[in-house]
């Protein structure tokens, strides 16, 4: 049985279980941070691999009040601004910049989650809010996971760096890649940005050790987001065409951002597989963490194999998902309850 996965999908679980464990790095995050880990998250521009947000751990329980979805701008606007007494929700909440008629269709949404308070004063629709949003986020940090990270891989991910270095929506930006026993890591001569740091993972003993110290970016000031760069041959020599990203709208993706990561965390990698697959498995090295194994192949699949296109795919016999075995579905079922049983115990309070 292979359990190391060599691909940068097995990687990239082990280094989300590793962040988890062990983060921060031996940096200056203090032992009062909570964090909440999250995989292939990010923007419509930009996704990263791994994102670790370092929240206020009292902050981050009173979050738990708003349940464990995420709440998306549209609800953000309103629990951010309802008023403490009843008020008209025209009259409470700024204006949005889009048609009212959305802000209402978001109220009503809000209601339905028991987020905020209504009622109906004749025609009008009354607010209140139930609790304050805490203001639980402190830091994101992003990384990218390379288990080999060759001249290659090192050039194809320069650009995302520098995309990270000059947007400044995280507060740190990391390359992880696999530990070796060099006494200078390969990785430290690769042409990346200097402000990102370099961190060398173990994925087998879950140890990591940290090469290069990432920079502190400006995450309070204007971005500044690249649209159309020179192709860098010797007869282009026009300009870069760039443009600023205001610090609001930054600090509404951040939190944007951090909802979504509280929603879904990592371990939601089996909703883009098929565990319907009578092959499908899960498998724990050291009882902390279950990995994806296939039975047909005898090693660690990613989440592009493992599709209804695979070869060896068998969906699970109908006896197995019928009269509730063994809980209300077959073992596909049982599975994916189990991990999202597993990382609904990393959100305090839930």
């Amino acid at each position: 049985m292979q359990r190391d996965p060599g691909h940068e999908f097995g990687f990239e679980l082990r280094a989300c279980r590793w962040a988890e464990l062990a983060w921060p790095p031996a940096t200056a995050a203090g032992d009062d941070t909570a964090t909440v880990v999250a995989r292939q998250l990010g923007t419509k521009r930009r996704r990263w691999d791994t994102i670790v947000l370092e929240c206020d751990p009292d902050a981050l329980r009173r979050r738990a009040r708003f349940g464990p979805d995420r709440l998306d701008s549209d609800l953000l606007h309103i629990v951010r601004n309802a008023p403490t007494e009843w008020t008209y929700y025209r009259d409470a909440l700024p204006h949005p910049g889009y048609p009212w008629r959305y802000v209402r269709e978001a109220i009503h949404r809000a209601d339905d989650r028991g987020i905020i308070e209504t009622r109906k004063s004749g025609n009008r629709i009354e607010i209140r809010r139930k609790w304050v949003y805490p203001d639980w986020l402190e830091r994101i940090v992003a990384i990218e996971n390379k288990p080999a990270l060759d001249a290659s891989a090192a050039r194809a991910l320069g650009s995302q760096l520098e995309y990270d270095v000059t947007m400044g929506l995280a507060d740190e930006v990391w390359v992880a890649t696999r530990q070796t026993d060099k006494t200078v890591e390969p990785a430290l001569f690769e042409d990346l940005p200097v402000e990102a740091g370099i961190l060398t993972l173990e994925p087998e003993s879950l140890t990591a050790d940290v090469a290069w110290y990432p920079r502190t970016l400006a995450v309070d000031e204007p971005g500044t987001r690249i649209l159309e760069r020179p192709d860098g041959s010797a007869r282009d020599a026009s300009a870069a065409r760039f443009e600023y990203v205001d610090s609001e709208t930054k600090a509404d993706t951040r939190l944007a951002i951090a909802e979504r990561a509280y929603e879904r965390g990592w371990r939601s990698f089996v909703e883009t597989m098929r565990p319907d697959c009578r092959h499908f498995q899960l498998c724990a090295r050291d009882g902390q963490q279950a990995l994806s194994y296939c039975a047909a192949t005898g090693r660690c699949q990613t989440a592009r194999e493992c599709a209804g296109s695979c070869p060896h795919f068998e969906p699970e016999p109908p006896v197995w998902r019928t009269r509730g075995w063994p809980i209300e579905g077959g073992p596909g079922k049982r599975l994916q309850q189990l991990l999202a049983e597993r990382r609904r115990r990393r959100r305090p309070d839930l």
